[in-house]
């Protein structure tokens, strides 16, 4: 179970070990799903539309991508950035169960609401996400930095990208596209905890009873759909984030076709509608909800698999 459940069969386990099995399921997603990060982020950042019948468009289509990529930077290129996103995963995932755990028991403990409730969870989802974002959001701001260059690359290493940043462009560029960070990821993954609570409760209503067993199909599947749902409603803002993280970044982008500078979140929105449509609000869509399924799905999955299995030790030594 994830969050705090008053009700649970006696599951134990300590801050530590969520925050653990936090960090573990964001690593292994990580590994999982940098592919089809690198390829969302590709698509989101290019002005031209993504259509075969635009000649100046790099990037048409999710196949075409993949193989262009691979083609023109390799393999490694699916993991540009890897190193960031990993510290971005490990950190995020701890911070964000850990918070929702605590967040969750607080209402159960402070209230009168039931901490399972679709509200609670939504709202606690939504405040554990922003603890975790304003924790590790300079490093999602090199991953992307590292995702959105092309070749020859601008930067070598994590250390020479983070003194270069500092030394170009100050110490605020660590949170440049914080704002529709913030407002993306409270939506986003409060409804990611509270659809996921609500699809176990409609995947166990709906399952026969010998279909329940497999928990961790379950978990998987109801992660997905959550992950699918949350990211389709509040996909826009995820697109203005990316945009502005790589303001001042443009010299690294000129092969990738037209590129822009942005003057804050509101610029970037008016901009995009009128020089790319409203189509333009949802360019990468569909490698971005073939992601959010995925890690989505493993996030939890990983994350209850560790959580049980931590929980059977404990019984195991008592």
């Amino acid at each position: 179970m994830v969050g705090y459940d008053p009700k649970a069969d006696g599951r134990n386990i300590s801050n530590f070990e969520v925050a653990v099995a936090g960090s573990v399921s964001g690593l292994v997603t990580r590994v999982l799903i940098s592919p089809l990060d690198i390829i969302k982020i590709r698509f989101q950042l290019q002005i031209e539309r993504l259509s075969r019948s635009d000649p100046n468009a790099k990037y048409h289509g999710i196949l075409q991508a993949s193989r262009q990529i691979l083609q023109e930077e390799g393999p490694t290129a699916f993991w540009k950035g890897h190193i960031p996103a990993q510290l971005l995963s490990i950190g995020y995932g701890a911070v964000q169960f850990l918070s929702f755990e605590l967040l969750t028991e607080l209402v159960h403990r402070a209230s009168e609401h039931d901490a399972r409730d679709f509200s609670v969870h939504f709202v606690c989802g939504g405040l554990s996400a922003c603890v975790a974002t304003l924790a590790v959001h300079p490093v999602d701001v090199l991953r992307t930095r590292f995702a959105a260059q092309g070749e020859p690359r601008v930067y070598k290493t994590l250390r020479d990208a983070v003194v270069t940043m500092y030394r170009t462009e100050g110490p605020l560029v660590f949170y440049k596209g914080l704002n529709p960070t913030m407002l993306a990821i409270f939506p986003y993954a409060g409804f990611q905890f509270s659809f996921y609570s609500s699809l176990k409760h409609a995947y166990e209503w709906v399952m026969p009873a010998e279909g329940r067993k497999d928990g961790n199909l379950k978990n998987l599947l109801c992660g997905s759909g959550a992950g699918v749902i949350s990211k389709t409603l509040t996909y826009p803002l995820d697109l203005f984030k990316k945009r502005l993280q790589v303001g001042g970044f443009e010299q690294a982008r000129a092969t990738f076709g037209q590129v822009r500078s942005y003057k804050g979140l509101l610029d970037c929105a008016r901009r995009v509608l009128r020089e790319e449509g409203a189509q333009g609000f949802f360019k990468g869509l569909s490698p971005s909800l073939l992601k959010a399924a995925l890690s989505t799905g493993f996030v939890f999955f990983w994350y209850e698999l560790f959580c049980n299995l931590f929980h059977h030790m404990k019984k195991a030594d008592s």
